[in-house]
Protein backbone atom coordinates (compact mmCIF):
# COMPACT_ATOMS: atom_id res chain seq x y z
CA UNK A 1 0.00 0.00 0.00
CA UNK A 2 2.85 2.45 0.75
CA UNK A 3 4.72 1.88 -2.75
CA UNK A 4 1.23 2.55 -4.03
CA UNK A 5 0.85 6.06 -2.29
CA UNK A 6 4.33 6.73 -3.72
CA UNK A 7 3.98 5.69 -7.01
CA UNK A 8 0.41 7.61 -6.96
CA UNK A 9 2.32 10.73 -5.24
CA UNK A 10 5.31 10.46 -7.94
CA UNK A 11 2.51 11.03 -10.45
CA UNK A 12 1.36 14.18 -8.95
CA UNK A 13 -1.75 12.60 -7.04
CA UNK A 14 -1.70 15.64 -4.21
CA UNK A 15 -3.66 13.15 -1.82
CA UNK A 16 -1.86 10.10 -2.22
CA UNK A 17 1.03 12.14 -0.89
CA UNK A 18 -0.86 13.73 2.06
CA UNK A 19 -2.07 10.21 2.99
CA UNK A 20 1.90 9.68 2.74
CA UNK A 21 2.49 12.39 5.07
CA UNK A 22 -0.11 11.73 7.82
CA UNK A 23 1.92 7.84 7.70
CA UNK A 24 4.83 9.24 7.95
CA UNK A 25 4.90 12.50 9.64
CA UNK A 26 5.25 11.44 12.98
CA UNK A 27 8.42 9.79 12.52
CA UNK A 28 9.87 12.23 10.36
CA UNK A 29 8.59 14.95 12.78
CA UNK A 30 10.48 13.04 15.33
CA UNK A 31 13.78 12.32 14.03
CA UNK A 32 13.46 16.19 13.34
CA UNK A 33 12.92 16.81 16.88
CA UNK A 34 15.66 14.65 18.24
CA UNK A 35 18.42 16.30 15.81
CA UNK A 36 17.57 20.13 16.66
CA UNK A 37 15.87 19.20 20.25
CA UNK A 38 13.63 22.44 19.83
CA UNK A 39 9.62 21.51 18.63
CA UNK A 40 9.88 24.87 16.91
CA UNK A 41 12.74 24.25 14.74
CA UNK A 42 11.92 20.62 13.99
CA UNK A 43 7.99 21.96 12.77
CA UNK A 44 10.23 24.10 10.34
CA UNK A 45 12.38 21.62 9.00
CA UNK A 46 9.61 18.91 9.01
CA UNK A 47 7.42 21.60 6.86
CA UNK A 48 10.87 22.53 4.56
CA UNK A 49 11.24 18.53 4.27
CA UNK A 50 8.02 18.01 3.19
CA UNK A 51 7.75 20.64 0.58
CA UNK A 52 11.35 19.24 -0.81
CA UNK A 53 9.69 16.01 -0.82
CA UNK A 54 7.05 16.56 -2.70
CA UNK A 55 8.78 18.86 -5.27
CA UNK A 56 11.81 16.27 -5.75
CA UNK A 57 9.14 13.10 -5.69
CA UNK A 58 9.22 12.46 -9.59
CA UNK A 59 12.63 12.14 -9.17
CA UNK A 60 12.97 9.78 -7.00
CA UNK A 61 14.18 6.27 -9.20
CA UNK A 62 13.64 3.53 -6.65
CA UNK A 63 10.17 3.35 -4.86
CA UNK A 64 11.67 0.72 -2.28
CA UNK A 65 14.19 3.46 -1.29
CA UNK A 66 11.26 5.96 -0.33
CA UNK A 67 12.53 5.68 3.53
CA UNK A 68 15.76 6.41 3.37
CA UNK A 69 15.23 9.20 0.27
CA UNK A 70 13.03 10.85 3.03
CA UNK A 71 14.93 10.75 5.93
CA UNK A 72 18.00 11.68 3.93
CA UNK A 73 15.62 15.21 2.85
CA UNK A 74 14.49 15.69 6.38
CA UNK A 75 18.28 15.03 7.37
CA UNK A 76 19.27 17.99 5.61
CA UNK A 77 16.37 20.15 6.13
CA UNK A 78 18.01 20.07 9.56
CA UNK A 79 20.96 21.07 9.04
CA UNK A 80 19.96 23.83 7.17
CA UNK A 81 17.11 24.97 10.11
CA UNK A 82 20.53 24.51 12.40
CA UNK A 83 22.66 26.95 10.66
CA UNK A 84 19.78 29.46 10.46
CA UNK A 85 19.67 29.45 14.37
CA UNK A 86 23.53 29.26 15.83
CA UNK A 87 21.76 29.45 19.21
CA UNK A 88 20.31 27.17 21.80
CA UNK A 89 16.73 28.10 23.23
CA UNK A 90 15.31 26.23 26.65
CA UNK A 91 12.36 24.72 26.26
CA UNK A 92 10.50 24.92 29.58
CA UNK A 93 7.09 23.08 30.07
CA UNK A 94 5.36 23.40 32.90
CA UNK A 95 4.02 20.59 35.00
CA UNK A 96 0.65 20.78 36.86
CA UNK A 97 2.02 20.01 40.57
CA UNK A 98 -1.33 19.92 42.27
CA UNK A 99 -2.29 16.53 43.44
CA UNK A 100 0.36 14.54 41.78
CA UNK A 101 1.12 11.64 43.74
CA UNK A 102 4.11 10.50 41.59
CA UNK A 103 7.23 8.48 42.24
CA UNK A 104 10.01 10.45 42.75
CA UNK A 105 11.48 10.51 39.39
CA UNK A 106 14.34 13.12 39.99
CA UNK A 107 17.21 10.66 39.00
CA UNK A 108 15.06 10.06 35.23
CA UNK A 109 15.02 14.36 35.14
CA UNK A 110 19.20 14.43 36.08
CA UNK A 111 19.66 11.43 33.48
CA UNK A 112 17.70 13.84 30.76
CA UNK A 113 19.21 17.02 31.45
CA UNK A 114 22.60 15.40 31.38
CA UNK A 115 22.26 13.95 27.92
CA UNK A 116 20.34 17.13 26.80
CA UNK A 117 23.18 19.08 27.14
CA UNK A 118 25.64 16.40 26.25
CA UNK A 119 23.73 16.58 22.83
CA UNK A 120 23.91 20.52 23.02
CA UNK A 121 27.90 19.86 22.34
CA UNK A 122 27.62 17.64 19.39
CA UNK A 123 27.32 18.90 15.84
CA UNK A 124 24.06 18.53 14.21
CA UNK A 125 25.88 15.74 11.62
CA UNK A 126 26.91 13.82 14.76
CA UNK A 127 23.07 14.26 15.93
CA UNK A 128 21.78 13.36 12.91
CA UNK A 129 24.01 9.72 12.49
CA UNK A 130 22.97 9.49 16.51
CA UNK A 131 19.13 9.68 15.64
CA UNK A 132 19.51 7.55 12.75
CA UNK A 133 21.64 4.77 14.43
CA UNK A 134 19.64 4.52 18.12
CA UNK A 135 15.83 6.31 17.27
CA UNK A 136 15.67 4.86 13.99
CA UNK A 137 17.41 1.74 14.39
CA UNK A 138 19.75 1.99 10.78
CA UNK A 139 23.01 0.44 10.85
CA UNK A 140 25.85 3.06 9.67
CA UNK A 141 25.91 1.58 6.21
CA UNK A 142 22.49 2.61 5.80
CA UNK A 143 22.64 5.70 6.88
CA UNK A 144 25.72 6.82 5.22
CA UNK A 145 23.97 5.17 1.58
CA UNK A 146 21.10 7.56 2.86
CA UNK A 147 23.11 10.61 3.42
CA UNK A 148 25.24 9.93 0.54
CA UNK A 149 28.45 9.97 3.05
CA UNK A 150 30.90 6.71 2.98
CA UNK A 151 31.01 4.78 5.67
CA UNK A 152 33.52 5.11 7.41
CA UNK A 153 32.40 9.11 7.65
CA UNK A 154 29.09 7.60 9.43
CA UNK A 155 30.87 5.47 11.57
CA UNK A 156 33.26 7.88 12.64
CA UNK A 157 30.66 10.61 13.36
CA UNK A 158 28.69 7.82 15.45
CA UNK A 159 31.90 7.27 17.27
CA UNK A 160 32.74 10.87 18.34
CA UNK A 161 29.26 11.23 19.07
CA UNK A 162 28.61 8.54 21.73
CA UNK A 163 32.40 9.13 23.65
CA UNK A 164 31.79 12.86 23.57
CA UNK A 165 28.45 11.76 25.23
CA UNK A 166 30.29 9.65 27.95
CA UNK A 167 32.53 12.33 28.55
CA UNK A 168 29.57 15.10 28.92
CA UNK A 169 27.76 13.02 31.26
CA UNK A 170 30.97 11.60 33.34
CA UNK A 171 31.73 15.40 33.85
CA UNK A 172 27.99 16.44 35.32
CA UNK A 173 28.48 12.96 37.73
CA UNK A 174 31.96 14.13 38.68
CA UNK A 175 30.66 17.47 39.43
CA UNK A 176 28.32 15.82 42.01
CA UNK A 177 28.60 15.80 45.56
CA UNK A 178 29.20 12.18 47.28
CA UNK A 179 25.67 12.48 48.84
CA UNK A 180 23.83 13.46 44.92
CA UNK A 181 26.00 10.84 42.88
CA UNK A 182 23.83 7.48 41.87
CA UNK A 183 24.18 4.20 43.82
Amino acid sequence: MRGQLVAEAQQGDRDAFAELMRLEGGRLYAVAYRILRDPHLAQDAFQEASIAAWRRLPTLREIDRFDAWIHRIVVHACYAESKKRTRWRASVRLLDMEGSHAVDSSSSVIDRDELERGFRELTVEQRAIFVLHHYVGWTTVEIAQSLGIPAGTARSRLHYATEALRRAMARDTALLTPEERPA
